[in-house]
This record gives C-alpha cells, sequence and structure tokens, in this order.
C-alpha cells in the first residue's frame, strides 16, 4: 500500500503538506488553515482501514482532502470507495482540487454540507475517520458507533492535543461497552474504537 504509492497522489500530499506547513507559520487564521492530520497519522488511519470488515468507508471533515489521499489507499486495495464530508464550501472546493489532481475521484465520493444529515442513513460502516470541531465528536459518535459492524472501527483525531475539549466523550467511550478503545499517541492522538 505504502510501497506503490500513484505518483499523482504523493505529488499532491506533498503539495498539501507543504501548504499545511505555511499555514501554521504564517498566522493563517484557524477556520481558514487547513489543520490536517501529520502524514504519520494518515498512514496509521490507512493501515487500520485497510482491515475492516466489508461495510461503507466514512470520513467526516474532509478539510483539503489530504486523508482522504491516505484513506485511498485502504480502499483502492479493499476495492471500495471513501464518503467524505466537508460542511466549509471553500475547504470542499480544495478537496475537489485535490480528488482531480490526484486522479481519486473515482474512489472518493466528497458530500458537501453538514454530515449529521447524511451519517444516520449507513446502516453497515466498516470505517469511520471523524476529523471535524470537537464540539460535534460526542453527537457523531452517537451516530456512528450503533451502525458500526462488528469488528468496524471508529478513529477520532485530536484526542490527546484536544483532550480537555473532548475529555467527557473518551470518558464516555471507554465505558461503552459496545466498543473497545484505546487512544494511541500518533500524531495528535488517535481514539480509536473498535465494534464489539
Amino acid at each position: 500500500m505504502f510501497h506503490e504509492i500513484p505518483k499523482p497522489v504523493r505529488d499532491r500530499m506533498k503539495a498539501l503538506e507543504a501548504l499545511d506547513a505555511k499555514d501554521r507559520q504564517d498566522g493563517t487564521t484557524q477556520l481558514k488553515r487547513l489543520r490536517q492530520i501529520p502524514p504519520e497519522s494518515g498512514k496509521f488511519i490507512a493501515l487500520m482501514a485497510a482491515g475492516v470488515p466489508k461495510g461503507a468507508m466514512l470520513e467526516i471533515g474532509t478539510s483539503a482532502g489530504y486523508s482522504a489521499l491516505w484513506l485511498s489507499l485502504a480502499c483502492k486495495l479493499r476495492g471500495d470507495s471513501l464518503v467524505t464530508f466537508e460542511l466549509l464550501h471553500e475547504k470542499a472546493d480544495l478537496a475537489a482540487q485535490t480528488f482531480k489532481k490526484a486522479k481519486i475521484e473515482e474512489q472518493v465520493e466528497l458530500v458537501r454540507g453538514d454530515a449529521r444529515g447524511h451519517v444516520g442513513e449507513y446502516e453497515k460502516i466498516a470505517f469511520c475517520f471523524l476529523d471535524a470541531e470537537k464540539e460535534m465528536y460526542a453527537e457523531f459518535y452517537d451516530l456512528v458507533v450503533p451502525n458500526l459492524v462488528s469488528g468496524g472501527l471508529l478513529i477520532a483525531d485530536n484526542a490527546i492535543n484536544h483532550q480537555e475539549k473532548l475529555q467527557e466523550l473518551l470518558d464516555a467511550a471507554e465505558a461503552d461497552e459496545r466498543v473497545d478503545v484505546m487512544v494511541v499517541p500518533v500524531g495528535n492522538g488517535l481514539l480509536v474504537c473498535r465494534k464489539l
């Protein structure tokens, strides 16, 4: 999966990594910044997504499409496609450019708008990567976990660097008997929930 990343995907990854680094240094406001995951988180979620059972592959919070590039590698390996949701118009436009330049438009479906109106429609979710506004995490957790297939994964970003904001959700997930849970210290910290 990582040994033969297609050149258009690799090139777009590098371009977005450079843009993200620039955003973090030049004082771009938080809402306009890409706020994408680091490469090691991308590799981790791709590895996890590659091994889930059959079912829908979702991402909530596309931004410019960087994490979707990583997830597209797992989808290609599995013969699956990814559905990714982005609320902000400008970021959705950037993501559409990303998928076109990376030549993965057939593997990735970009849904513009609030994922809360769509996620509940998926009855058998194999994998969901959550990287949206932190105050929405608990609501998305409640929408996704009941519809995860046995062995399916919900992975949420920022479990360490935004631990204070997410502590209530982290505690609720830990106590949830439907899932096994672990916070993995990769990137900004990933909450990994596996449906029993």
